[in-house]
């Protein structure tokens, strides 16, 4: 009995051998794996597609998943960065975004997404977002297959300058660290008005061409891939190339602008003397806003008899960036007191003259709000800074006051709110026209300079 049970269990054994072998052969051969046409969102192998008869070779495995996890970098003094590294559920009406993916421990972190982190109070009207993993989340209500990535359009939004210092540069170096090579995302913008999404809706959608998500105005979840929180800043209106994976710069920004307003063609400004002449826009302020320009028509006639065609550029929130794009891309010079207004300098073609007129007690902000980022851009970049009797300041506190005479020790380390009211709002400009007139002689030096090179353009 044993020794017919031995030679039946031989017969079973070759038998089961020899039925793995041709099985094993037929799919070796085939080299087609298989695919459910039940599961939603993939498509059914095309076998056209995959018998070839020069088959280009194996492509090496692709690299290990990451961990899927939350993780948080509080390592810098003007932002915080959180990512969710795997499939995440926005929660808008509790702002919460959960990992939907098992992990080996409870994560909680809470992050205000806003590059101004030192700011307290501006910090304390940011939108508070919970990221949460190993937790039940919500089911999903509306499916994304596109990571996100998450910020406030709260603090500062809606001055010109704020825009783009704590917005859109610091999201242009967001973008570029996190997705290096031009991977597709979706915008999930907290507190965005609607007049601000109007105002920078083509800039946006040349981040991403996908509807943007207001959390605000959602219930239904939202469920992506991944998910970042935060935005990157390298400090005031700056891109430092070396902290930059491909080494991008202001520069590339600038580049970027062009695309997002079309090179400025859509508002074209044209003059049409028989002999084109250097355009300067003059940057005005006006009301009690501060840093205006008194004696505004005695320059604007200077700059003319120098040889300039001038057009006096007052920005308010309500003019449309293409037609500001238009008009400051076309010209050759720009003048303006360090204000807001002058963000609209990084609209200028490398190679044009920009000029800041520099208030008293204003030296510091002149040079790291624009002298820095002009010079980035190569930019020709000039600097006029007035003396004490072009200060209005002079006739409230006397040219005497430690404020006029040196504002460096006046101000200390506190750059309060009722200092800056005073250097910022109380504080208009009446140009020396004959010290400023060299300035404008070189300025259209310059200017009819870059014209040459560029045949009159």
């Amino acid at each position: 009995m044993d020794k017919r049970n031995s030679k039946i269990a031989a017969v079973l054994c070759l038998a089961f051998f020899l039925y793995f072998f041709i099985l094993h052969t037929i799919h070796s051969r085939s080299n087609v794996p298989y695919l459910s046409k039940d599961i939603p969102g993939i498509e059914v192998f095309n076998r056209n597609n995959v018998f070839r008869k020069d088959p280009t070779p194996p492509s090496p495995p692709p690299p290990l998943p990451r961990p899927q996890q939350i993780n948080c970098d509080r390592s810098h003094r003007f932002y915080d960065l959180c990512t969710i590294n795997g499939p995440t559920v926005l929660d808008p009406v509790n702002s919460t975004l959960y990992l939907s993916a098992p992990t080996n421990s409870t994560t909680v972190e809470k992050i205000r997404p806003y590059p101004r982190k030192w700011e307290k109070p501006i910090m304390a009207g940011i939108q508070e977002f919970t990221l949460i993993s190993n937790s039940k989340s919500p089911l999903c209500q509306a499916q994304h297959n596109l990571p996100a990535i998450v910020f406030s359009a709260e603090g500062y939004t809606g001055n010109f300058f704020h825009d783009f210092n704590d917005g859109f540069i610091p999201l242009f170096i967001t973008v570029n660290s996190v997705f290096p090579d031009n991977q597709d995302f979706i915008l999930v913008i907290s507190q965005a008005q609607n007049w601000w999404i109007s105002k920078y809706g083509d800039l946006l959608h040349t981040y991403s061409k996908h509807p943007i998500i207001i959390p605000e105005s959602e219930t239904s979840t939202h469920c992506f891939p991944s998910a970042t929180l935060g935005l990157i800043s390298h400090g005031s209106m700056t891109i430092d190339p070396k902290l930059m994976p491909n080494s991008q710069a202001l520069t590339h920004f600038r580049a970027f602008l062009d695309k997002a307003y079309k090179h400025g063609q859509n508002h074209p400004w044209k003059s049409n003397p028989p002999k084109p002449r250097a355009r300067l826009v003059l940057a005005t302020r006006n009301g009690g806003v501060g840093r205006v320009i008194s004696n505004q028509n005695e320059v604007k006639h200077l700059a003319e008899e120098i040889g300039f065609d001038v057009i006096i550029f007052e920005p308010i929130p309500q003019t449309p960036l293409q037609q500001a794009y238009a008009l400051i891309n076309s010209s050759h010079a720009m003048v303006g007191v360090h204000g807001a207004g002058l963000t609209h300098s990084l609209f200028l073609r490398p190679g044009v003259v920009f000029m800041q007129v520099v208030p008293i007690g204003a030296d510091w902000l002149a040079e790291v709000c624009f002298a820095n980022s002009a010079r980035a851009m190569g930019l020709e970049y000039l600097e006029y800074r007035i003396g004490a009797e072009e200060s209005s300041l002079i006739d409230k506190y006397g040219k005497n006051s430690l404020l006029i005479k040196d504002p460096a020790t006046f101000r200390g380390q506190n750059w309060s709110s009722a200092i800056m009211d005073i250097y910022l709002k109380e504080q208009n400009v009446k140009i020396d026209l004959i010290r400023f007139r060299e300035y404008l002689k070189e300025a259209y030096k310059k200017a009819t300079e870059f014209m040459e090179k560029k045949g009159a353009r």
